[in-house]
């Protein structure tokens, strides 16, 4: 089935961006695409433009060329107060999940509910104890984010990623830094939210398995540039060499802890 414009959520064309007064060029003409309702991985080496790609995304970057589209609009030529309205379509996983150290549980969800909507106490009690359900916790509420464990942490950010029932769902290197099991909960998270909520994800992310075994397509950017963009059965198969380094290292990895 080809492919229409109304199967895009996001779109980049040609997006160019440096720092420092040109110096320092980050994005080298990227192009890209992401599909509705698709969970996307944007993979590669540090320091080549994931990061600042999902900032021109969320509009708090914008570009020095091209085009970014989001759900038919382009937001490069977009005002402060548009791109405020345009960033509430957003949901956000951070990669130490964000959490407000002096809030509680049921604060940290709440809290964009009370900043960004004319909901009621009630409205607001209800929607995050149901959000909050969905993803397994159900007591507790009135924790600490120092009393949670790293797993907690990810699904209590999770929960106040998605309480106001965001279109487009962002991951911020969710599985860095985490221990195997902790990494495999966040991973059923994200399938679970995939399989459930059907939004449109992106995963910024240097976890090549759970880029194998989740994504519905990946992205690979090498110095500034999107040089692939497929499957992952596609991407096993790549010809790129930092991409066959990328997998061959992962493979290393692999064998080094079967030893």
């Amino acid at each position: 089935m080809s492919e229409t414009s109304s199967d895009i959520a996001i779109e980049l064309k040609n997006v160019h961006k440096s720092f420092r007064s040109g110096q320092d060029q980050v994005l080298k003409g990227i192009n890209l695409k992401f599909k509705k309702g698709k969970l996307t991985y944007i993979l590669g080496p540090s320091g080549t433009g994931k990061s600042v790609t999902i900032k021109h995304i969320l509009g708090l970057l914008l570009p020095d060329q091209g085009e970014i589209w989001v759900h038919g609009k382009n937001i490069a030529n977009m005002k402060a107060d548009d791109l405020a309205t345009h960033r509430r379509q957003f949901g956000m996983l951070f990669q130490n999940a964000a959490l407000f150290d002096d809030f509680t549980i049921f604060e940290n969800v709440a809290f964009p509910l009370i900043e960004h909507t004319q909901m009621s106490k009630s409205e607001i009690d209800k929607k995050v104890t149901t959000t909050l359900a969905h993803l397994g916790i159900t007591t507790g509420l009135d924790k600490f984010p120092n009393e949670l464990s790293g797993g907690m942490r990810k699904r209590v950010g999770l929960a106040r990623a998605i309480v106001r029932e965001p279109s487009i769902l962002l991951y911020d290197e969710p599985t860095t830094g985490l221990d195997p099991v902790t990494r495999v909960t966040v991973d059923e998270l994200i399938a679970q939210m995939k399989q459930e909520l059907k939004l449109t994800s992106v995963v910024i992310s240097h976890d090549i398995p759970s880029a194998l075994s989740l994504a519905d397509e990946i992205a690979f950017l090498f110095q500034g540039e999107v040089v692939f963009l497929g499957t992952p059965a596609e991407f096993r198969k790549a010809e790129h060499p930092r991409i066959k380094q990328f997998l061959d290292a992962e493979m290393r990895s692999v064998k080094a802890v079967m030893q």
